[in-house]
């Protein structure tokens, strides 16, 4: 199953830190992470002795890849550790996320100011990871221990358990933002060029002189008043040609009444009378 926003057509992101699963107890988590690692480029998905063990077949399988939403080939291609030393054995540095404070003395940062250093640093060549706890209990202090410095998320503190895949969203978000900036998917459509001065002032003398017939600047002293709010609504919509002739049209229809009947339409129009005749008369024979 893949998702609106999924376009097979362009070049994925990849690359970023590694995300480390300790001890992870859903399959469905690790296909959520995935998917949100996926959303932001990360491709290095390491998982340290999962509680179901890695789900390759089975029902696990099928929660975790249904979970990942299109992002199976995380899934495929994670690597599974018997111990966390062991994954991240090949790693420069190491952040641990965690919800409150452990007393061990490591830097501490939000995950916007830790991504910034782990996206300078992997472009400069070293090897990151982020690695976070099962969902639970979080990561164990001797766990905490192998880590170089701390994550935390600014949260309400009343309420700061988040859930895995929302970690690991938020710290692959920032990643992201660190390494590519702000790169929105798709830009503003080309709008059509503001109106100008005469063909603005032109729409107001017409839509003025059908309120005036209409008997809409009474009193006639407020009138100037009356004009010029009116005519500030439509000076704050920075309107383009296309809202000026789309606004004059509509008012014309307005002021006019119905459109004539072409002749085109006419005999569309004769034509789907007779037919519907036709299908009357049919049904009163049987």
């Amino acid at each position: 199953m893949t998702g609106a926003g999924t376009n097979h057509s362009v070049e994925p992101v990849s690359g970023g830190p590694a995300v480390i699963l300790v001890r992870p107890q859903l399959a469905v988590n690790i296909g959520m992470c995935a998917r949100a690692m996926a959303n932001f480029g990360l491709d290095d998905l390491r998982l340290v002795n999962p509680r179901e063990g890695w789900p390759r077949t089975g029902a696990l399988r099928k929660g975790a890849y249904a979970a990942a939403a299109g992002a199976v080939h995380l899934l495929e291609g994670a690597k599974l550790f018997d111990t966390l030393e062991e994954a991240i054995g090949d790693l420069n540095f190491v952040w641990a996320t965690t919800a409150r404070e452990r007393g061990q003395g490591k830097r501490i940062e939000p995950p916007a100011v830790a991504m910034q250093r782990t996206a300078q640093a992997i472009a400069s060549g070293e090897k990151h990871a982020v690695m976070f706890g099962p969902e639970r209990t979080g990561l164990e202090n001797d766990e905490i221990a192998l880590a170089d410095a701390l994550i935390t998320f600014p949260v309400n503190p009343a309420y700061a358990s988040l859930n895995l895949a929302q970690a690991v969203l938020l710290t692959s978000y920032e990643y992201f933002r660190s390494s590519l900036g702000d790169m929105l998917p798709f830009a503003e459509a080309d709008r059509s060029p503001p109106a100008s001065r005469e063909m603005i002032l032109s729409f107001f003398e017409y839509f003025e002189d059908a309120l005036e017939e209409n008997g809409f600047f009474k009193p006639e002293g407020k009138r100037p008043v009356m004009q010029r709010n009116l005519r500030n609504i439509f000076h704050r919509m920075q309107m383009t040609e296309q809202d000026v002739r789309t606004l004059r049209g509509a008012l014309v229809r307005l002021v006019e009444g119905p459109r004539a009947i072409g002749r085109k339409e006419k005999i569309a129009e004769e034509q789907r009378a007779r037919a519907a005749a036709e299908r009357d008369a049919g049904d009163e024979d049987v």
